[in-house]
């Protein structure tokens, strides 16, 4: 980052913030916006569309303290049995680089789709739901 102050750095981060929230709340109508806390302190955020026929997990960030301990696996996995209960697939995109994706494969997701700098991951609870996959 270049040589700011912290006022500057506060200003370009929260500008950033507030362009991408923009993008996802006029892009996914409807998706929730939640904290991710632990006990009282917010760690992370979580965006997540819930369609008809999926749950799309639009984006998933954590505190770079908060990682490898857990808690992302934890709302992962609250999220597939979420998934589950409905019979609806979870799908996310990955940049190709992010570490993020070992955790990803690791709870079972799959590539669905290669989109250049990012992947397409599904994951279902079962082969008969796996089924009615679309590309």
């Amino acid at each position: 980052m270049p040589d700011w102050s912290e006022a500057q750095r506060h200003a370009f981060l929260t500008q950033q913030f507030e362009a991408q929230d923009r993008h996802y709340r006029e892009n996914y109508t409807g998706a929730s916006f939640d904290l991710v806390l632990t006990g009282e302190e917010a760690v992370g955020r979580l965006y997540v569309a819930r369609w008809a026929d999926e749950i799309r997990l639009i984006d998933f960030a954590l505190l770079p303290d908060q990682r490898s301990r857990g808690l992302g696996t934890s709302v992962l996995r609250d999220l597939q049995d979420e998934a589950k209960a409905s019979a609806r697939p979870l799908r996310i995109h990955v940049e190709r680089y992010n570490r993020a994706l070992r955790l990803y494969e690791r709870l079972g997701f799959r590539v669905i789709e290669d989109r250049g700098v990012y992947l397409f991951l599904e994951w279902r609870d079962s082969p008969v739901q796996a089924a009615g996959a679309r590309g």
